[in-house]
Order: structure tokens, then sequence, then C-alpha cells
């Protein structure tokens, strides 16, 4: 569904080998059961004679789900799964040090700052880490590299926020 977004056809035989099912005929085949399971928890829905529609955004499988995949499968999974961490991690990186750096300029102290960050539910970690961040850099403005700001960039300018231009 990424590279063809508008849809494509699916060769069922195939498909259900690969998931390790039988297409062997008959609307009580194993594929054409799990794909009426697919219909019963709202994962997908037929939308005509040879078109099923399916949500793009489904919870991760558990770790013993994972487990019975077929290796190949399993394997993309991980790495999967591994990938997608990797960017919330980064975007709340990013989002807490961007936050801070606003809650800094607005005048809220190392503390206030840390605190608001912790009301806001980031990893208190982080909420360490990202006020230290935004108050060294507004001590220290020229030590900042474009690699330490919150979008990979140096602030151009600070917001003006209250509503003027």
């Amino acid at each position: 569904l990424d590279a063809k977004p508008t849809g494509f056809d699916l060769d069922l035989p195939d498909t259900a080998a690969s998931i390790g099912l039988r297409l062997n005929g008959g609307r009580h085949a194993p594929f054409l059961r799990t794909l009426g399971r697919l219909c019963q928890f709202r994962m997908a829905r037929q939308a005509g004679p040879t078109t099923l529609e399916v949500r793009r955004h489904l919870p991760p499988l558990t770790l013993s789900q994972a487990d019975r995949l077929p290796t190949e499968l399993r394997d993309r999974h991980r790495a999967f799964m591994e990938a997608t961490r990797r960017d919330h991690e980064a975007e709340a990186i990013r989002r807490a040090r961007h936050l801070a750096l606003t809650l800094v300029h607005l005048g809220e102290g190392l503390d206030a700052t840390e605190r608001q960050l912790r009301e806001w539910c980031f990893e208190p970690a982080l909420c360490l880490e990202a006020a230290g961040w935004a108050w060294g850099s507004r001590r220290h403005p020229s030590n900042r590299t474009n690699n330490e700001s919150p979008e990979g960039r140096a602030p151009e300018f600070l917001p003006a926020l209250d509503g003027a231009a």
C-alpha cells in the first residue's frame, strides 16, 4: 500500500502461502476464514465482489505473534519495529527540545522547564536532557551547532507569541 496507495491486485494463493495458510477452495479454507476475521475485527471490509479495503495503521504484533511468523517475515517485522522505535525516539527528542527551547525563551528556569515537560508526559530522562540542552543553548547560543538544534538547523528567529508579526 505504501508503493500503490490507490490499491493493487493481490495474488491470493501466493499471499496465503507466505503466511503459512492454504487456499484450497471453498469458503471454509483457512485463508478465506482469515479474510473473514479481518472483516470481523474491522481491520478490513469488503467494498465489492473483488475489492477489500484494509486499514493501514494497526497495533504492532506481540512477541509471541511475531515468533510464529516465517523467518523472513519475522526478520522484516523486527527490522521494521526497530526503525519505527528509532524514528519515534528521534521525534520525541526533537519535540522535547523544541518545547524546552520555547519555554526557556519565555523566561522559564531550568527546573520549571523540566517540570513542564514532565507534565506533558515526556520521559523523565528526556525532560532533564532537553531542559539542560535548551538552557545551555540560551546561555551560549554561539556554541550551538546545526546538529544540536531541535529541527537539525539553527533557528532563524524567535516566534512572535503575542500574535504580532
